[in-house]
């Protein structure tokens, strides 16, 4: 027996999972050359501004 679909959760899954894929497009997210937990967040806030 297969278990529903939800097709609103797997809308939205989609959508992240494509943002991150674009986000993997920047080197420097995607090697985590920033140690800094404080540094690393603002990394990923730019990157998602520029997506």
């Amino acid at each position: 027996q297969k278990p529903e679909e939800n097709s609103d959760l797997y809308r939205e899954r989609n959508l992240i999972e494509r943002a991150f894929n674009r986000m993997k497009d920047y080197r420097r997210f995607a090697m985590r050359f920033d140690k800094l937990k404080v540094t690393f967040e603002a990394t990923v806030a730019l990157i998602a501004m520029r997506t």
